[in-house]
């Protein structure tokens, strides 16, 4: 009798055991999302619809997921990170916690947009832009590089975004470009000279209404406003620096595989379907006006192309955010 209660208590436990690995299956892959959230969103949503793979997204910044992920270690729960721009997912890679990615995957992104360490891969792209006031500012009087904002005529005539992640990573493409001597005096010049905005909507919004000259952003915070009402950028004209200088920097917003995940052949899928042909559609059709970065793959024609802004070459993994924030500190703008 006692055998067979144990059996029985066996068969239970193995019942149970079947269960709930059986739902926890059926649950889909946890995405820890720094990307815009609307974008992944409408990621998720389609890659759903297609592969019937639920998909369960944690949002956050670009810095605090990084963190989370490395202080978490293998016992991270997530299966996916992504990035609106690369020095945090470059950061989870050096800590030994992403998976190789499959060169099928790989093979769909341009060189240029991945690292060389085939452990994550760029999603998509943004480029730094000047947004000036048409009214304050002619032609000529624009900044010919972002080292130009250093000099004192420009004090408290531009601003910046200076705790937001997005010119964190414009600040490590500057150090890992000119050094970070180069870099550390620009930035106690931007001390003297920036008005610091909580966010880049808020810096553009204060070049639309005349109070500062210009702003370092991304470019697709005219876009789409332009795609709505216009009203917080109707003022604002685009001023792309070129000739490979710091201030024409592309951003790769980066994805990846958790090491430590327990449905890797899912979260694979997901990673290669978004620079795949589903994912940068979404990019190309929708209101996100970030560029796509998959080979082949038209980004919105809306956009000035890729290949005429002459962004600097950069390696995605060297951008340095650790070293960014000392020197950032060290200037009295963190």
């Amino acid at each position: 009798m006692k055998l067979f209660l144990r059996w029985i208590g066996a068969a239970a436990g193995l019942l149970a055991a079947t269960t709930l690995a059986t739902a926890q299956d059926s649950t889909g892959i946890l995405v820890y999302n720094a990307q815009h959230v609307s974008l992944t969103q409408e990621w998720a949503a389609q890659f759903t619809k297609e592969t019937g793979v639920k998909v369960t997204l944690r949002n956050g910044g670009d810095t605090e997921l990084g963190n989370q992920i490395v202080q978490e270690g293998a016992n991270s729960p997530a299966d996916v990170f992504l990035t609106e721009n690369s020095p945090a997912i470059a950061l989870v890679d050096s800590a030994g916690q992403l998976a190789p990615l499959d060169q099928q995957t790989l093979a769909l992104v341009p060189e240029s947009y991945r690292p060389s360490s085939g452990r994550w891969i760029g999603i998509a792209a943004r480029s730094t832009v000047f947004a000036y006031n048409k009214a304050s500012l002619k032609t000529e009087d624009l900044p010919k590089s972002l080292l130009d904002l250093a000099d004192p005529k420009w004090k408290g005539r531009w601003a910046a975004s200076p705790t937001g992640a997005d010119f964190q990573a414009i600040v490590s493409a500057l150090l890992e470009l000119k050094g970070e001597d180069v870099t550390s005096k620009w930035l106690k010049a931007m001390k003297e000279n920036v008005k610091p905005f909580q966010g880049n909507n808020a810096a553009m919004k204060g070049v639309n209404t005349g109070q500062v000259d210009g702003a370092v952003i991304y470019h697709y915070y005219y876009f789409g406003d332009q795609a709505k009402t216009g009203e917080n950028s109707q003022n604002v004209g685009m001023h792309y620096f070129k000739n490979r200088d710091p201030g024409a920097f592309v951003s790769v917003s980066g994805g990846g595989v958790i090491a430590s995940s327990k449905k890797k052949d899912q979260a694979q899928a997901f990673v290669k379907w978004i620079v795949g042909k589903g994912g940068q559609t979404i990019l190309r059709t929708g209101n996100s006006f970030e560029y796509a970065v998959g080979k082949d793959e038209a980004s919105n024609p809306k956009l000035p192309a890729l290949v005429d802004l002459q962004a600097p070459t950069v390696e995605p993994a060297k951008l340095n955010s650790k070293k960014v924030t000392e020197l950032m500190i060290g200037a009295g703008l963190l």
